[in-house]
């Protein structure tokens, strides 16, 4: 066969290491599904394009590889365009690559025909059309660089059919070209922040979403060691109403100390209001939000450099050393990030009357608590706060700073791939080392999971079996309860969901299983069952609508 543009871009995806592709196929990329033949490049082929992004995201969280979707052009693109904003806020290196219309018919009225990369743009770390044949692989070199590099983010590259087609020669890149542009932090200036933390007499080291990887895990735990201090990863929309990290807002207010290790000064940290009294360090890979950080402190701004997250927190692990005096102060932390109501307890077991969501929780825990493997993927809305609050695994995916809801179906698809392919990697420390079938578990809302249950299907088609637990309050709640909390019960509408809906049947009309659970005796063995069926499965808890859960010492 004669060399086309489509199998120098798959060369490109080889070099970089890459082994799967989630996509949807399209008039666009016939050229490139063909080039894949034969590559050892897996399609995971998906029902939504939105969702190819999204699985891809997980399993880039999970690996710490780039993840890879493919779409067609047009809406195909506008669809995956919606998913990039998730990867964007959590600091996920995500490629996304675009079928396009023909360079050679722009302004023509091409089929599907749209400024792509000019859409892509604003929630990408870089988006452009490829514009010669021969520099296709050398286009996915720097798109994988870029998504990796600083702090790690979606690439969006469009592809003309015309590109695709050409025959054409090219270098392929070699291994270093895929890497990351290092943005280490200086040992003098690591040392200088050492010094002011060890001066500090309640110091509070925060670190990025970028850091909630596998690999970020080990430089977290690294840096706790040396330094004799917890590190709490900020990866929340709900920021200090984060219920997963308990009372740790009352702490954090009285800081006198703030060290940003990569983590972006924002609403999720009150833009500095969270620790009033405090001053701070932000070690930040963008010299835009280095200046926003640093018109926001003024004065409270002890240093700021530029770092990458975890060249920040390998630097700080080896220039810190535990400090006489803070440990008063670092247990305290720790009793606060743990902290929850005691009163919680009450709603573990079977307890009667309708299904709390922390009884669903706390379940899940429970189930999960034999797979020490697992991982547990949490959705938005106000079931998943329950979920992310209760639920303690050493391997877990939230939502992210973002916000999106609907990404916890696709989640679980990329984090099984994800578990598969890094099977036998080491995660956290201590944690037990991942089994190619460790079991992955999804925690979301009814609406939620109203957005991608067809994906139950890919999971079905590819052998990539998870677990979806579907709290059925039969609303909208997170929408609902602002509703009763802004303007008052009597004016609560527009949020209601058909009551009692059968989404388990949607698992066994796709190919998977289904529970059904009414009454909180029947969780424990539901969830057993689903996660020993081997086939996608859906546990349909219905649940009584709850707001997410306020973590308040004293309240």
């Amino acid at each position: 066969m004669r060399n086309r543009g489509a199998d120098l871009l798959v060369r490109g995806l080889q070099a970089a290491g890459v082994r799967r592709v989630f996509t949807l196929s399209g008039n666009h990329i016939m050229e490139v599904f063909d080039a894949l033949l034969g590559s050892g490049i897996e399609l995971v082929h998906t029902r939504h394009e939105a969702a190819a992004v999204h699985m891809a995201d997980a399993y880039a969280r999970m690996t710490g590889e780039v993840g890879v979707a493919l779409v067609t052009g047009g809406q195909g693109h506008a669809n995956a365009t919606a998913a990039l904003p998730t990867a964007l806020a959590g600091e996920v290196p995500v490629l996304l690559l675009s079928g396009h219309a023909p360079l050679g018919q722009l302004g023509d009225g091409a089929f599907q025909e749209l400024p792509q990369a000019a859409m892509a743009a604003p929630v990408a770390k870089a988006a452009w059309t490829a514009q010669a044949a021969a520099g296709l692989a050398q286009d996915v070199a720097r798109a994988v660089a870029l998504a990796r590099s600083g702090r790690p983010g979606p690439v969006h590259l469009s592809l003309p059919t015309d590109l695709l087609e050409a025959e054409a020669s090219g270098p392929i890149p070699p291994e270093a070209a895929f890497g990351s542009a290092p943005m280490p932090l200086a040992p003098t200036t690591a040392g200088l922040v050492a010094q002011a933390i060890a001066g500090a007499a309640r110091p509070v080291l925060v670190a990025a979403p970028a850091l909630c990887t596998p690999a970020g895990a080990a430089l977290i735990a690294a840096l706790e060691a040396s330094a004799g201090l917890p590190v709490v990863a900020m990866q929340s929309p709900r920021g200090m109403a984060d219920p997963s990290l308990g009372a740790f807002g009352e702490a954090l207010a009285k800081a006198d100390l703030v060290v940003l290790v990569g983590k972006p000064l924002d609403f999720t940290l009150r833009f500095g209001r969270a620790a009033p009294e405090a001053r701070f360090v932000v070690l930040e890979p963008d010299p835009a939000l280095l200046a926003r950080a640093q018109r926001l402190l003024g004065e409270r701004l002890l240093l700021g450099a530029l770092a990458d997250a975890p060249a920040a927190a390998a630097a700080l692990a080896a220039a810190c050393r535990p400090v006489i005096g803070h440990e008063g102060w670092a247990r305290d932390l720790r009793g606060a990030i743990a902290w929850r109501p005691p009163a919680w307890d009450a709603l573990a077991g079977a307890p009667a009357g309708p299904i709390h969501p922390a009884t669903l929780a706390l379940a899940i825990e429970a189930a999960l608590a034999d797979h020490p493997g697992a991982t547990f993927v949490c959705d938005g809305g106000e079931v998943g706060q329950w979920g992310q609050c209760l639920v303690r695994t050493p391997r877990r995916i939230v939502n992210g700073v973002a916000g999106a809801i609907g990404v916890g179906l696709p989640f679980g698809i990329g984090a099984r791939a994800a578990a598969r392919d890094s099977a036998g990697a080491a995660w956290q420390g201590s944690a037990p080392a991942a089994a190619p079938d460790a079991p992955v578990l999804a925690l979301m809302g009814d609406g939620s999971f109203g957005f991608h249950m067809a994906e139950l299907d890919t999971a079905a088609r590819h052998g990539l079996p998870f677990v979806c637990v579907v709290g059925n309050d039969s609303r909208w709640n997170a929408e609902h309860q602002i509703q009763i909390r802004d303007y008052g019960a009597n004016r609560a509408h527009g949020c209601e969901l058909a009551p009692g809906t059968r989404y388990d049947l949607v698992a066994t009309a796709l190919g998977g299983h289904g529970e059904l659970v009414e009454h909180a005796a029947d969780l424990a063995p539901a969830l057993a069952r689903a996660l020993a069926a081997g086939r996608p499965a859906v546990v349909n808890v219905m649940i009584a609508g709850q707001p997410a859960p306020g973590l308040k010492r004293g309240g």
